[in-house]
């Protein structure tokens, strides 16, 4: 059985219809990474199966259960974590601060407040301090970091290296490794040399469609797919 199911997916936001019949499923473990040009429905998909769009009609199965319709609260009680492209920290509270907010009960557990202190040392130098004044890296770590606080069976994350320098890009890959080692990630990235370096399974999403599922390792091979799927060419980095 999938981690996650999505079947025939659609969603509309206002008058435009913006998903048609997505469908894709995500194994457990590892990382899967969701592709596509710019304005193709990548965002939206991980907003509908976060609940914060309602696909009408369409499935979306988490562990066997439905989740499609419940509010975005009861999906993240049910092990299902978000991190969206803005990051959705909170400027003016202190990297702390934010973190008690991720934590069920205001409370840490300390094994995995040290975990997240090993995967990213700057959080635990900048502790006491504004997230505001954080540099991008960093409020994307705080961000990551939110959502693995707690136990996690699947995060979604959504452009995780857009703006970042390359040795920011660096240190957030081996992290997202060491992250799905145990908790299963749902990627979108533009960035493919990252995506690639990560991903054991993916999606082309194109037009609000699923166009393409298989493996990284067989897309990467196969540039002929990548320039007709994506109109450009994926084989620098």
């Amino acid at each position: 059985m999938s981690l996650l199911s999505i079947q025939n997916m659609d969603v509309s936001i206002g008058q435009y219809s913006v998903l048609h019949g997505v469908t894709f499923d995500v194994p457990e473990g590892g990382v899967f990474v969701l592709l596509g040009r710019n304005g193709a429905g990548k965002t939206t998909t991980l907003r509908a199966i976060m609940g914060l769009w309602q696909p009408s009609p369409g499935s979306v199965s988490f562990r066997g259960e439905q989740i499609a319709g419940m509010h975005t609260s009861d999906i993240a009680k049910k092990g299902i974590a978000f991190v969206p492209e803005n990051m959705g920290i909170f400027g003016g509270l202190t990297v702390a601060e934010n973190m008690v907010l991720a934590t069920a009960n205001g409370k840490f557990d300390q094994t995995r407040l040290k975990r997240v202190y090993e995967l990213f040392p700057a959080l635990e130098q900048f502790w006491d301090k504004q997230a505001w004044s954080l540099s991008g890296g960093q409020k994307q770590m705080l961000a990551v970091a939110r959502a693995i606080i707690e136990p996690r069976d699947l995060i979604l994350i959504d452009e995780p290296t857009k703006g970042l320098a390359p040795s920011i890009i660096a240190a957030m890959g081996e992290a997202f490794r060491e992250i799905s080692a145990q908790t299963t990630i749902l990627l979108v990235e533009q960035n493919f040399a990252f995506a690639k370096s990560l991903g054991r399974d993916m999606a082309v999403i194109d037009d609000g469609r699923v166009v393409h599922t298989g493996t990284m390792a067989d897309f990467v091979a196969d540039t002929e797919l990548q320039n007709r799927l994506l109109s450009l060419s994926m084989e620098a980095g």
